[in-house]
């Protein structure tokens, strides 16, 4: 009898062309359903939560999928992360509702976009850090995060790629934190467009430079122009930190 297994999984986004399978590209997804499928012997494709970007790291996406095999659900993360590369880690797998769809639930997401702030880079964890030696008035970052906080049209922080029409998200919140040179920027919300928490980075990153005032986010917001806000930063510096559902 086939059953639904969830998993959480942990990767290092570096060597990846980002979660969702790619032609003639690596991807998490392309290496969770090959050893997937020599594990259960069985043509074994996941479904994804979160269809993180190139470069994009996670600490707790979340991947279900179909099985008849008859190894217990909690075992699948013990024998998989035997055969899965050390840059991809099963966190934990169990047995869910046949209907669970982890995109189809309401959920909130919790990103943080981590950047090293000093005068010279660290070569440890570079992979996960943005390196800036600029001043940064931290204060007017958080002042600035404020006002994007709650439902907003975030046409203006989301890339002109993308295809979604309404662009409504709701943010629940969103800090600025600066400790030992590792300046983090942590959203956590309902749901996110096509580069928006990268784009609210940099934007963010704009105000602490001084480009312009806290005060100028809410212009940008109401504006729904992409042309506005600041640069979309690299994608290294950004983690899916963890999923939470409303049903499981």
């Amino acid at each position: 009898m086939s059953k639904r297994i969830l998993l959480e999984v942990a990767y290092d986004g570096t060597n990846y062309h980002g979660w969702q399978l790619q032609p003639n590209a690596s991807s998490i997804e392309a290496v969770l359903n090959e050893h997937l499928s020599a594990l259960l012997k069985e043509d074994i494709k996941v479904i994804g939560a979160s269809r993180t970007d190139a470069g994009v790291h996670a600490k707790g996406n979340i991947a279900v999928f179909d099985t008849n095999a008859r190894i217990p659900a909690e075992k699948i993360s013990y024998a998989l992360n035997q055969r899965l590369p050390e840059d991809i880690v099963i966190r934990q797998s169990r047995e869910v509702d046949p209907d669970f769809h982890p995109r189809r639930q309401k959920s909130v997401k919790h990103y943080s976009y981590q950047i090293w702030h000093d005068r010279f880079p660290m070569p440890i964890g570079q992979n996960y850090m943005l390196f800036l030696y600029i001043p940064l008035d931290i204060d007017k970052m958080q002042q600035a995060a404020s006002y994007l906080i709650g439902e907003h049209d975030f046409t203006s922080f989301c890339s002109i790629h993308t295809e979604v029409v309404d662009k409504v998200r709701t943010i629940l919140s969103i800090t600025v934190e600066e400790q030992d040179s590792v300046l983090k920027i942590d959203v956590t919300g309902t749901g996110f467009l096509y580069n928006m928490v990268r784009i609210i980075a940099g934007t963010l990153l704009e105000v602490g430079k001084g480009t312009y005032p806290p005060e100028h986010l809410k212009e940008i917001l109401e504006a729904r122009d992409r042309a506005l806000a600041g640069p979309t930063v690299p994608a290294k510096g950004l983690t899916l930190v963890s999923y939470s559902f409303e049903r499981m």
